[in-house]
């Protein structure tokens, strides 16, 4: 592993890495544990093993993934992270009543969401949160380019009826 390469590839998703460990783990510090210790796996990769990587984005993904639910597992943790920082990425010009009324909402389906079976959860939170394409969700979650689609349309369509019934 190049620093060069590291730092163009792997560093720039550092936090998207974190969001999906915090997701995993619900814990803040297991989370950037998490990150750590993918970071340092790619870190030390083999110089052989790096032309093999086709994108870097679904592969420190997927350790992240493997590795949260290694702890997750180990130490029994419950979910309880939040989606911060999504109300966030509403447009400016909201009014007071618009953003309240959009922190509520944003609220709700974070409520719908930690609800949601596992795989349908993370299926959704790469999708809608971090928006990875369906190729990179597969790969990812090691899971088919059918499945990706199945699991998120259940996801959707359970909060959307929620959502109705509420």
């Amino acid at each position: 592993m190049t620093w060069d390469l590291f730092h163009n590839q792997v560093f720039p998703i550092r936090h998207k890495l974190y969001r999906f460990a915090l997701r995993i783990t619900g814990s803040v510090h297991e989370a950037e544990d998490v990150v750590q210790e993918v970071l340092e796996k790619v870190w030390k990769t083999a110089p052989e093993q790096v032309g093999n990587i086709q994108n870097w984005e679904a592969w420190c993904m997927t350790l992240t993934r493997n590795r949260s639910l290694d702890k997750t597992r180990s130490q029994t943790l419950r979910r309880a992270a939040p989606l911060e920082g999504v109300a966030e990425r509403s447009s400016d010009t909201a009014t007071p009543a618009q953003a309240t009324e959009r922190n509520d909402l944003v609220n709700r389906v974070k409520m719908m969401m930690q609800q949601l079976p596992e795989k349908q959860r993370l299926v959704m939170h790469l999708r809608d949160i971090e928006e990875l394409s369906y190729d990179e969700i597969a790969e990812s979650l090691g899971i088919s380019l059918d499945q990706v689609k199945v699991n998120l349309h259940r996801a959707r369509k359970s909060i959307r009826e929620k959502m109705i019934n509420d």
